[in-house]
């Protein structure tokens, strides 16, 4: 049964409505804080406004209908003008029901420093100081592809900051990659060759590429050249085998694009692929909370997708038909006059579509299982008395056997989901053996969160420390000397799920069968299980280490290097003489010893 506030609510915004004309316009929600939560266009302004308040409607409607407090409208003369104006106010507010590009995503990009002898490497931020930016990737597999590529080819320094001149080359070298500009092993001019080549890679321009690398190939063969010609044919192979892989291809050279919308209950999520020079050259997600129905919502996304400084492709292909006369006019006032719009009905164009149908629906199903825990985080919220949803958590715990190989783990949720991607590790300097959890805590925070501070990152809502008072003031001490007041921390110990809360001698208690109690579990235990596994595999890592040094003529570098090389020691036991001589570059006699060495090793198989 509603509230009787409620109903007063409901019976005012009737009224409201009832004094609005049957004019076209523009109709503007607010909420209670008078923020405007939501702007719609109308053809009839009475009869639009009035059908949010008739019989029955879907989940997105009703939860909009919840939170207005107001309505407002603004008059124009026609439909169209009415579809200008709202753009424009959408743009202006952002409100949160309406469609909204910026969805909160940052996307990684691949950056090209502008330094002497640049660097090249994956980030998420933007820094104006000259440096080139290529993407933003949306699929981040796609940069681990590139970088993996680019490190084979054109292996760059790896050096941060300013190149310094050294006596002797790093790891790097010696494994292949890097040039080492730093002891001038390669000149900067050849260098820059290596960078406009990256430059070229990552800019589509690889048949270019392809062809300055064919020239040098066969310019090496006819120097007699043969093992940098056979170098160059394989960089050949692998340039034409990652564009192969990353594209679907067609012969139809107009640009076109594909839009897909998919909702799933009051969220709305949408899909561009776009298809250039006959090559699939990206693809984008967006998401958006929204009461419109999806034809509604495909024609909003429209009107914010293309701007002038992103103009529409010759061709867009819907998955949904849109008022296509009032686009057609709306894309003729910005002086878009060469796009068509498009729902087709079968053949290849209908197959992207629905390529692009099923990555939003897949996007949109994601987003509506992350709000699922929105009920448990609002609990949270009151518990802890929190003055917004703690939507980003981040848990710490240590990890030590016998005091060696102490580790933190720094586990990340966000909307009460596990965000892996966010997870790090610390490998405790502080402590020269001994077992104090105290100290590796500070350590821990406190590189956490300088690091937050010095790169802008996302601070978290909330901090969950694995322990009880004692790791509580530890973590506060750094938080506290950071500037970070903001920032929400407690304690939850394993006996008797005791919460610890800044300033309060006594813990909290909640009842087992709690929703924000099963949250802050989560998060611990998932600390808890990071740490310890990563204190096993240090254990385990120093252990192999240790094996390979024992062997003469490897050392501590040399042992290290050929544990990256072959991915690990099950791999390097299982390399050949061939391998450990070509691969790992070992001389004649240590390659032998190797291959005796796990030889030996190996359990008879009894044949």
């Amino acid at each position: 049964m509603k509230e009787r506030g409620d109903d007063e609510r409901l019976i005012d915004l009737k009224e409201q409505v009832a004094e609005f004309p049957h004019s076209p316009g523009v109709y503007i929600m607010k909420d209670s804080s008078s923020r405007v939560i939501y702007v719609g266009k109308a053809v009839d302004l009475r009869k639009r406004a009035g059908s949010y308040f008739i019989g029955e409607k879907d989940i997105k409607t009703r939860f909009l209908v919840q939170r207005i407090a107001s309505i407002e409208y603004i008059v124009t003369a026609n439909e169209y003008e009415a579809l200008v104006l709202e753009n424009n106010l959408i743009k202006q507010w952002t409100p949160r029901y309406n469609v909204n590009l910026k969805d909160g995503k940052s996307y990684p990009v691949i950056r090209i420093t502008a330094d002497e002898f640049p660097r090249v490497f994956r980030t998420r931020r933007i820094v104006r100081d000259g440096s080139e930016y290529f993407g933003p990737y949306p699929d981040a597999r796609s940069v681990d592809r590139y970088l993996e590529l680019i490190e084979r080819l054109f292996p760059l320094r790896k050096c941060k900051g300013k190149l310094k001149k050294r006596d002797t080359p790093c790891l790097y070298y010696h494994i292949g990659r890097c040039r080492a500009p730093c002891v001038g092993k390669i000149s900067r001019e050849d260098y820059a060759r290596e960078v406009d080549r990256v430059r070229k890679l990552l800019s589509g321009a690889t048949e270019e590429l392809i062809s300055d690398l064919k020239a040098e190939m066969e310019e090496a063969a006819a120097d007699l050249k043969f093992e940098k010609a056979a170098s160059l044919r394989d960089s050949i192979a692998a340039v034409v085998s990652v564009e192969e892989g990353q594209q679907v291809q067609d012969f139809q050279e107009e640009s076109r694009d594909y839009l897909a919308v998919a909702t799933a209950g009051r969220f709305a999520s949408f899909a561009v692929m776009q298809m250039r020079g006959g090559k699939l050259v990206g693809r984008e997600l967006y998401g958006n909370v929204s009461p419109q129905d999806e034809e509604e919502l495909l024609f909003d996304f429209l009107l914010q997708y293309y701007t002038p400084d992103h103009r529409p492709p010759e061709i867009i292909y819907l998955s949904h038909r849109v008022n296509k006369a009032l686009l057609g006019e709306f894309f003729s006032s910005q002086g878009w006059t060469e796009c068509s719009v498009e729902v087709p009905e079968e053949g290849r164009h209908r197959s992207i579509v629905h390529m692009a149908l099923e990555n939003a629906s897949m996007d949109v199903q994601k987003r509506q299982k992350a709000s699922a825990n929105l009920p448990a985080l609002e609990e949270l919220r009151i518990v802890l008395g929190l003055g917004s949803l703690p939507r980003r958590i981040e848990g710490f715990d240590i990890a030590h056997l016998a005091g060696k190989h102490t580790v933190a783990s720094l586990v990340s949720f966000y909307n009460g989901n596990p965000d892996k991607k966010n997870y790090r590790s610390f490998n405790i300097r502080s402590l020269k053996g001994e077992i104090d959890d105290f100290q590796a805590m500070r350590e821990a925070m406190a590189r956490r969160y300088t690091r937050v501070l010095n790169e802008g990152l996302p601070r978290p809502d909330l901090v969950v420390i694995d322990g009880g008072k004692g790791q509580l003031n530890a973590a506060l001490e750094i938080i506290r000397g950071l500037g970070l007041e903001e920032v929400a921390v407690i304690g939850l110990a394993k006996k008797n799920e005791e919460i610890f809360l800044p300033g309060r001698s006594d813990p909290v208690s909640l009842p087992e069968t709690a929703e924000a109690l099963k949250v802050l579990q989560a998060v611990r235990d998932e600390s808890h299980r990071f740490a310890t596994s990563l204190s096993r595999r240090q254990r385990s890592s120093d252990l192999h280490l240790g094996r390979l040094t024992g062997i003469p003529g490897i050392g501590e570098r040399r042992a290290a290097a050929l544990i990256q090389e072959f991915g690990g020691i099950d791999g390097l036991s299982a390399a050949s003489y061939e391998d450990l001589r070509n691969r790992g570059r070992l001389p004649e006699a240590v390659a032998e010893r190797v291959v005796a060495e796990f030889s030996a090793k190996k359990p008879d198989s009894g044949n």
